[in-house]
């Protein structure tokens, strides 16, 4: 079983930047996947970007070039730097892992971009 923490939402204003955290517990050995989704109120939820566990990275076409996902693999904490935020940015977002051919999900952050 893993359990999935996040932190780091709020509020900002457009232009700003936030720092998504989130850390993975249980009796787990190494998670091959962990990624950031969200989803904004009256739309599906959406991948956000992913990484594996040897650092190849995945990024939606909205994000690019203003997110940036990483992680530390000894602490199984996947973390996503939002630069440039805009309001269409708003959503919540979540954060899943793929470990043993499950997914886990966490319980969710909210971001605001708002003036």
């Amino acid at each position: 079983q893993v359990h999935l923490v996040e932190s780091g939402g709020g509020l900002v204003q457009p232009g700003g930047s936030l720092r998504l955290s989130c850390a993975a517990s249980g009796s787990i050995f190494s998670i091959n996947v962990m990624g950031w989704y969200r989803q904004a109120p009256g739309k599906q939820r959406e991948l956000v970007a992913d990484i594996t566990s040897g650092g190849s990275t995945n990024y939606a076409d909205s994000v690019k070039g203003r997110f940036t996902i990483s992680r530390d693999n000894g602490k199984n904490t996947v973390y996503l730097q939002m630069n440039s935020l805009k309001p269409e940015d708003t959503a919540v977002y979540y954060c899943r892992c793929l470990y043993l051919g499950r997914e886990y999900w966490g319980q969710g952050t909210q971001v605001t971009v708002s003036s």
